[in-house]
C-alpha cells in the first residue's frame, strides 16, 4: 500500500452540494457487459474510485449484490448487476492497480471484493473509520458523516428499500448516487483532519488490521461463532461443529439465511444434550416447528457423527484468560475510564476497543497471557494501552475532577511517597 492516500490532490468528483435540490444530475446507468467493459477500461486511469453497493441480505444466504455506484474523476455511475452478465470484471478492477479505493462502512463491499477475485480493494479508505480516529461517532451513518463534516442533510427514506425490484425510481437513484457523489468531499475531510492530527499512519495500521480480521472471518472455522457455546465441553463441540455443517449445507443449496433452517441456541441445546435419538430431539423447546419436521433424521446423523468420533478429533476448547472475577471487576472499572482517555485524546471510544477487549489488557498485564492484546499494539497502545498500564500498576491514579465537567475523571500522577 503507497505511504499515505493524498486525497486532497484527487480531482473532484461531482458535487451535489453546488446544485438547486431538484436539478437534474448527469449519470450513467450501465446494464450491458460492453457497457461495463468500456466503463472499467476508463476508470483504470483514476487515482481515486469512490463506490458503494445496494444489496439485500434478509432473505438470503449470502448478500444479494443490487446496484454499485460509482464516482470517480468526471465519472458518475451505476451499474446495474442483475443485468450485467459478469461483474468480475470491476471487481478485478478494484482489487488491482495503484488507485485510491474509498467507501464508507465497506464491510461488504470488501468482501464482494474479496469472495470476487481473491484480493481485497486496492488501498482501501473507508470514511466510517477515519471518521472515529478523529473523534467523531463510531460507527457513524455516512448520513450523520456528511453533516458534521460538510454540512449538508441528506435525504433518507429509501433505506428498507428492496432494491432488487426493477425499475428503479428516480428517488431511489438519487439516494444511490448521494452514497458516492458526496464520499469524495467527505473522504478529503477526513484526510485534512488525519493529517492535522498526524494519524495518516493510524489510520492505514487501522485498515490493515480491519481488512485482516475480514479476510480471516472468511477462512477460520466459522462454526465456533455459533453463539452459547463458549463454555462446551469438547464433544459437545464437535455436535456443533457437525449441526453447523449441516445446516451450512442446506442454507446455501437453498439460498436462505442459515438461521431459518436451525437457530444458534437450538445447537447449542442439542449440543449440550448430546442425544442422537430423535424423540429426545423433538422434546427440546423451540423444536416443534412444522418446517423441521422433515430435518430430525439428518439431525440426528449429524449429532451421532459427532458422537462416534474419537477423542482427540474433537474440536479443543479455546482458553479464556480473563474470566476470573477479578478481571471483570476491574474491566468494568477501567472501562468508565476509557471514554475519558478516548474522548481526550480524540478517538471514538467504540473504535477503540471494547469491555472485552479492556478485559484482555488486564490479563496480559496481571497473568502475563500469551498473546499481546490488541490494547498492547500499535496506536491503541499509543492511546488507551500505556495509561491503562499505568493504572494498573499505580503510577497513575484516577478521580473525580469536576463532577458537573463533561468530563468529570481526572488522571493525575502518583508521586514517590516511599
Amino acid at each position: 500500500m503507497r505511504a499515505g492516500w493524498d486525497l486532497v490532490r484527487s480531482e473532484q468528483s461531482v458535487d451535489f452540494r453546488s446544485r438547486a435540490p431538484d436539478a437534474a444530475v448527469n449519470y450513467e446507468y450501465v446494464e450491458t457487459q460492453s457497457q461495463l467493459n468500456a466503463l472499467c477500461d476508463r476508470l483504470r486511469s483514476e487515482s481515486y474510485i469512490y463506490f458503494d453497493t445496494e444489496f439485500v441480505s434478509e432473505d438470503v444466504y449470502l448478500p444479494d449484490l443490487c446496484l454499485v455506484q460509482i464516482s470517480a474523476g468526471d465519472i458518475l455511475a451505476i451499474v446495474d448487476p442483475k443485468r450485467v452478465d459478469d461483474m468480475n470484471v470491476f471487481w478485478d478492477l478494484i482489487a488491482n492497480g495503484d488507485h485510491v479505493s474509498v467507501v464508507h462502512s465497506g464491510r461488504e463491499e470488501f468482501l464482494f471484493c474479496y469472495r470476487a477475485t481473491g484480493k481485497p480493494p486496492a488501498n482501501l479508505f473507508d470514511t466510517q473509520i477515519a471518521g472515529g480516529l478523529i473523534g467523531m461517532e463510531y460507527p457513524a451513518s455516512f448520513g450523520n458523516l456528511i453533516l458534521r463534516l460538510l454540512d449538508e442533510k441528506l435525504p433518507k427514506g429509501e433505506t428498507r428499500t428492496d432494491w432488487r425490484v426493477r425499475p428503479l425510481s428516480s428517488r431511489q437513484i438519487e439516494y444511490a448516487l448521494n452514497d458516492v457523489a458526496y464520499l469524495g468531499p467527505a473522504a478529503r475531510e477526513l484526510e485534512k483532519e488525519l493529517d492535522k492530527l498526524d494519524r495518516s499512519a493510524w489510520m492505514q495500521e487501522e485498515m490493515a488490521s480491519w481488512q485482516e480480521a475480514l479476510i480471516e472471518s472468511t477462512q477460520r472455522a466459522r462454526w465456533r461463532n455459533v453463539s452459547g457455546t463458549g463454555s462446551l465441553n469438547r464433544r459437545a463441540l464437535a455436535v456443533v461443529r457437525e449441526l453447523w455443517k449441516w445446516r451450512d449445507k442446506k442454507a446455501s443449496a437453498a439460498n436462505i439465511p442459515a438461521r431459518r433452517i436451525l437457530r444458534d441456541d437450538l445447537i447449542a441445546e442439542l449440543a449440550k444434550r448430546k442425544s442422537a435419538n430423535v424423540k429426545q430431539i423433538r422434546a427440546i423447546r423451540g423444536m416443534q416447528r412444522s418446517d423441521l419436521n422433515r430435518y430430525f433424521e439428518e439431525i440426528a446423523e449429524a449429532i451421532q457423527i459427532a458422537l462416534d468420533l474419537d477423542d482427540a478429533d474433537c474440536p479443543s476448547s479455546q482458553p479464556n484468560w480473563n474470566q476470573g472475577k477479578q478481571y471483570v471487576v476491574l474491566g468494568q472499572f477501567l472501562s468508565a475510564a476509557l471514554g475519558s482517555i478516548c474522548r481526550e485524546a480524540k478517538v471514538a471510544p467504540s473504535l477503540a476497543c471494547t469491555v472485552q477487549d479492556v478485559r484482555d489488557l488486564v490479563a496480559y498485564h496481571i497473568d502475563g497471557a500469551p498473546e499481546a492484546p490488541s490494547l498492547a499494539q500499535g496506536w491503541r497502545a499509543e492511546v488507551i494501552g500505556k495509561t491503562i498500564e499505568e493504572l494498573l500498576d499505580g503510577s497513575l491514579v484516577v478521580r473525580i475532577g469536576d463532577p458537573r465537567a463533561v468530563e468529570p475523571l481526572a488522571f493525575d500522577r502518583r508521586s514517590d511517597q516511599g
